[in-house]
């Protein structure tokens, strides 16, 4: 079974292209998706300078691919489902390179960037508000 499940944030705004000849849109981001260090291992790991963080690359096809295009920026939370693809190439000098990449099914957006939704502020947390504030 190929299934993978990421959450993770954008590493860089996403790139949409479309295939010549048929107009296929096509998005490619990557993004970091920290490794499940406890605190002690990840300030070890952030001392020796090691990652604590892995950096995938997505692949997102057709009418989804425009929307993370339209609606995504780095540093948003999204959740990848999908399934992981390899593939090779030569460069123009003949090395053979050799890629993975997961390949999206599905995208779920998980935040709501900079923009305010009901009482929740962009720096992540919940604004108090009143018992006047409350309908009921």
């Amino acid at each position: 079974m190929n299934s993978v499940l990421l959450i993770g944030r954008l590493t860089a705004n996403p790139e949409l292209r479309f295939l010549p000849g048929n107009g296929i849109a096509v998005t490619r981001f990557s993004l970091a998706v920290d490794k499940d260090l406890s605190k002690e291992k990840k300030a070890e790991a952030e001392r020796l300078g090691k990652p604590t963080a892995d950096f995938p690359k997505i692949v997102v096809w057709d009418r989804q691919a425009e929307n993370c295009a339209n609606y995504l920026a780095k540093g948003r939370l999204v959740a990848i489902q999908g399934r992981i693809q390899t593939g090779s190439y030569k460069t123009i000098e003949g090395y053979k390179r050799y890629t993975t990449e997961v390949v999206a099914e599905r995208v779920k957006f998980l935040d709501y960037g900079n923009r305010q939704q009901n009482n929740y502020d962009a720096t992540g947390g919940f604004q108090p508000v009143d018992d006047e504030d409350i309908p009921f």
